[in-house]
C-alpha cells in the first residue's frame, strides 16, 4: 500500500510493550500439529521481516499454510520452533501477563465477515466488545469509541442499532475492521478479507485498508490466494508452498520478473482482464496434480513433484534460500537473476 508509519499514530505515546516498534519478524518459524496420522508440517522453517508501516503479501494455494502462518503472527498459535519478534520483544520469551498486554497491538481480521459477528448482539455491542474484554474506560467512553470507529470505516451511526443479518457482506467486513480499530493495533493480519465479498465492493474495502494505513501507520500481513489483490495492496510479497517460502521480494519484481517456477505458474494462471497485459505474452505453465499432504511433504524441494523444471537434484537436496537479486530471494537450485529455469524436455 506504499505507506509508512505516520507521525500521528494513536500509539505514539504508549509505554512498555505498546511502545515497541510495529515491525514483525518471523525467525525460522515452525508450526507442526500432532495427529493420529502423523505430524502435520503446516509451517516449516519460515523467516521474513515486515517493516513498520509496510504491507507484506503472503500468497499461495489452499493448503500452503497461509492461514496457519497468519494465526501465528497474530499470536493465536504457539510456535513449535523458531520464534516471532514484535519489535524488540520475542513472543516466546515474554511472561504471560506481558504477552497479553502486547496482544492488543497485533490483531487479525478473518475471511468470513458473517461468522465473525455474534447474531444476538447489535453492531455497536460487537464493536464495543474488545474494549469491554480489556476493561478499558467506562460504558460511555466505550460507546463513543465504537461510534467513532464505525464512522471511520464509512458506516452511518444508525448502523450501530442493527443486527448482523440486516447488513450486507461488505458492511459486515467494515464492522469487523471497526472492531479491530477500537484497540488501536499497530499490526493487522488480514486473512483473505475480501475473498467472501462481491467483486463490486472489494475495491472499496481494499482502499479503506490503504486509508487507515496512511492515517495510523498500521503494518499489514495480507494473506490471499488472489494475485491481483496482493499485487494491488502489497509493498513486498512472499510466495508460500507447503509450509515453506519459495520466493520473496518487492511486489513489482515478483509479479513482473518471478524467479521461481511456482511463482511463474501462479502468475500465468491468473485471469487477464485486458488483452494488452504483459502476462498475456508469457508462456502458460501448468502445475500438474494437487498440492501434496503436509503429513508427508516431498524430499528436497517441496515443489518438485509439480514443477515443470524439476531435475534429479531437486529430490535429493533442499534448495538454499538465497538473494538472487537485491532484496529478491528465492529457494530454487536453478533460478538465477534472469528468471526461473525453463521446463525440462
Amino acid at each position: 500500500m506504499n505507506a509508512r508509519v505516520s507521525s500521528h499514530s494513536p500509539t505514539d505515546n504508549a509505554t512498555g510493550p505498546r511502545g515497541a516498534n510495529a515491525g514483525v519478524r518471523a525467525e525460522d518459524l515452525t508450526i507442526h500439529f500432532a495427529t493420529k496420522a502423523g505430524t502435520v508440517k503446516a509451517v516449516d522453517g519460515v523467516s521474513f521481516e515486515i517493516e513498520p508501516g509496510e504491507t507484506f503479501g503472503i500468497i499461495g494455494e489452499s493448503g500452503s499454510g497461509k492461514t496457519t502462518l497468519g494465526r501465528a503472527l497474530a499470536g493465536l498459535l504457539k510456535a513449535s520452533g523458531g520464534d516471532i519478534h514484535y519489535g524488540e520483544h520475542t513472543l516466546g520469551k515474554l511472561p504471560r501477563a506481558e504477552r497479553q498486554r502486547l496482544r492488543r497491538d497485533y490483531q487479525i481480521i478473518f475471511q468470513d465477515p458473517h461468522a465473525a459477528l455474534n447474531p444476538r448482539m447489535t453492531i455497536l455491542q460487537s464493536v464495543m466488545e474488545p474494549l469491554e474484554i480489556l476493561k478499558e474506560g467506562d460504558k460511555s467512553s466505550r460507546q463513543r469509541a465504537a461510534r467513532e470507529a464505525l464512522e471511520r470505516v464509512g458506516l452511518a451511526p444508525e448502523i450501530g442499532r442493527r443486527y448482523p443479518h440486516e447488513l450486507s457482506g461488505g458492511q459486515k467486513q467494515r464492522v469487523n475492521i471497526a472492531r479491530t480499530l477500537t484497540v488501536r493495533p499497530k499490526f493487522i493480519v488480514c486473512d483473505e478479507v475480501v475473498a467472501a465479498l462481491d467483486v463490486s465492493i472489494r475495491g472499496a474495502v481494499l482502499n479503506l485498508f490503504a486509508e487507515l494505513q496512511e492515517e495510523f501507520g498500521i503494518t499489514y500481513a495480507f494473506i490471499t490466494h488472489d494475485i491481483s489483490v496482493v499485487s494491488h495492496v502489497s509493498d513486498r510479497i512472499g510466495v508460500l508452498y507447503l509450509g515453506r517460502l519459495m520466493e520473496m521480494g518487492p511486489t513489482g519484481a515478483v509479479t513482473d520478473a518471478p524467479l521461481h517456477p511456482y511463482t511463474q505458474a501462479l502468475l500465468s494462471a491468473e485471469p487477464l482482464p485486458l488483452p494488452g497485459d504483459q502476462r498475456d505474452q508469457r508462456r502458460r505453465i501448468r502445475l500438474e496434480g494437487e498440492i501434496p499432504s503436509p503429513l508427508a511433504p516431498p524430499s528436497g524441494c517441496r515443489c518438485r513433484t509439480r514443477c515443470p523444471a524439476a531435475q534429479t537434484r531437486c529430490a535429493e537436496q533442499i534448495p538454499e534460500w538465497r538473494e538472487a537479486r537485491p532484496g529478491h530471494w528465492v529457494a530454487c537450485h536453478f533460478a538465477d537473476a534472469d528468471g526461473p529455469p525453463g521446463p525440462v524436455r
